[in-house]
């Protein structure tokens, strides 16, 4: 009996002597010195997953509120810088942007785009800067956007067309699904030379891979959960989807190859055509594989649709909420307008109250509210906060342009504050970035920005709106979708009447 006390006595002993050697070793480490970003409680083994909820940017904006512009959370396994304020994102965007420039690698994403081959999601490296370059110097460059121009004016006044013959019966139109076939047809035509309807299958695959781009499985984020993998069928989900999607591209290329066209012929030259003219121009030099070319125009075709649709959706549902902004913005269009029949791009220099517009639309619904993660290749320090290498790094634009600190009565749709402001939305002023910014800001801004001006100015010039049934502006519904960007959850029903000039 007295050996065994001996025992238990001796066994709490070394526990409590290993016990607090444990601790003092941990309280004099090198990480133990370092001043770590506030952190929500977290669980075992799941972090704060279980706290970001179906609208991951309103609970970040909450947790913000509370614990400061800089929290770290953790997603299972995996630290996630979280950065709420102006001065947090010029910090990561501007002031450290290189060491900020690193893409997680995404299980899923990862393979949508060909193993990161596209601008996106590929990793900082040199593989990254070239694509890039090619994208800024020959696919968006100022002049290449004002080539397609003609494009641009032409498809809007197609959507003019629809709206009118779908609004002559006094029945409801769906401006949603307007909107998003006008903005497929202008990128399918950029980018791929013809329009692919949304009744095809593209529009299926399409929105296949814009669906499984927002999935975040638990297993990638708690490593004990990988056998779910084998059962949970998002492999072979996955696996369908790029196959239907590589058949499709493989035959735009080589569709393309075989006309050879040229813009010397009297055609415009799509994003594929010059694609493949760099890939001949520079086959021993720096060459880009087929698949390379299809996961830039996946890119393209991706950011170009849903992004440029899903402003529009939001600033006309904001316009008939707020029916005295719309009556300004009417105002100043059929005034430059005056007795023309068609408006084009030449005009719109002259509505700076359009521009203030769909500035007020970006700070109020960013189309990417998280924007696209990256990863930190090194440690360093934010705002006096340590961070290591190899944390992932999300910034809330949508929190940073509600932030009551930066505008006043952030909750408001109020344009006349940018008549006021200058602020630069293309990653110049942190307090708007919906685009981004430093290396891995969106460059495709420019043609995002140049569709939605002519699209909205067509919209308010030729039409006077009103909910259907006699609803009160006040109802609609302004609920949010989830995913990687936010549109309407449910679409945008409007009764459409032709203005008489």
């Amino acid at each position: 009996m007295v050996s065994l006390s001996h025992f238990f006595v001796v066994l709490l002993s070394t526990y409590l002597f290993l016990f607090f050697l444990h601790k003092w070793r941990r309280s004099h480490s090198p990480e133990s010195r370092k001043r770590l970003p506030p952190s929500p409680p977290k669980l075992p083994l799941i972090g704060n997953l279980h706290q970001l909820g179906s609208a991951t940017h309103r609970s970040l904006q909450s947790f913000s509120r509370r614990y400061g512009p800089l929290m770290l959370l953790h997603f299972g396994k995996v630290p996630v810088l979280i950065a709420s304020s102006a001065e947090a994102a010029r910090e990561i965007m501007k002031n450290q942007d290189l060491i900020f420039s690193n893409r997680p690698q995404l299980s899923i994403a990862g393979r949508l785009v060909y193993n990161n081959r596209d601008v996106a999601f590929a990793p900082y490296g040199e593989y990254w800067r070239q694509i890039r370059s090619i994208c800024v110097l020959h696919l968006l460059s100022n002049k290449r956007v004002q080539s397609y121009r003609g494009v641009r004016e032409e498809e809007t006044s197609l959507m003019v067309d629809q709206i009118r013959r779908l609004g002559a019966s006094s029945e409801p139109v769906n401006l949603s699904d307007v909107i998003q076939t006008m903005t497929n047809d202008v990128i399918s035509r950029v980018a791929m030379g013809k329009k692919y309807g949304l009744e095809s299958d593209f529009k299926e695959t399409f929105a296949e891979f814009g669906v499984l781009l927002a999935i975040l499985p638990l297993w990638e984020y708690i490593p004990w959960l990988r056998w779910m993998r084998r059962f949970d069928g998002l492999d072979k989900r996955v696996d369908r989807a790029v196959k239907k999607m590589d058949r499709f591209l493989e035959a735009v290329i080589q569709e393309h190859r075989v006309r050879e066209r040229r813009e010397g012929d009297g055609g415009e030259l799509d994003f594929v055509d010059i694609l493949l003219d760099f890939q001949r121009e520079n086959a021993s030099r720096t060459p880009i594989e087929d698949d390379t070319i299809k996961a830039i125009v996946l890119d393209m075709i991706g950011a170009g649709t849903d992004t440029t649709y899903t402003v529009l959706e939001w600033t006309m549902t904001e316009l008939i909420r707020n029916p005295e902004t719309m009556k300004t913005l009417q105002n100043e269009v059929r005034e430059v307008a005056g007795s023309k029949d068609e408006i084009d791009e030449q005009d719109l220099e002259k509505m700076p109250y359009l521009k203030a517009v769909l500035k007020e639309s970006l700070r109020l619904h960013s189309p990417i509210p998280l924007l696209v993660p990256r990863e930190l290749s090194q440690d360093t320090r934010v705002l006096g906060y340590d961070v290591a290498s190899g944390t992932r790094v999300m910034i809330n634009v949508w929190a940073i342009s509600r932030d009551p600190s930066l505008w006043k009565n952030p909750e408001e749709f109020c344009p006349e504050r940018f008549l006021e402001m200058n602020i630069d939305i293309r990653g110049l002023h942190f307090e708007l970035t919906p685009f981004g910014a430093g290396r891995r800001g969106c460059p495709g801004n420019m043609f995002a920005l140049a569709v939605d001006e002519i699209a909205l100015a067509k919209l308010v010039h030729k039409f006077d709106f009103r909910l259907p049934d006699g609803a009160k502006v006040k109802e609609l519904d302004v609920s949010e979708s989830s995913g990687l960007s936010i549109h309407k959850k449910c679409p945008l029903l409007v009764v459409a009447t032709s203005h008489v000039l």
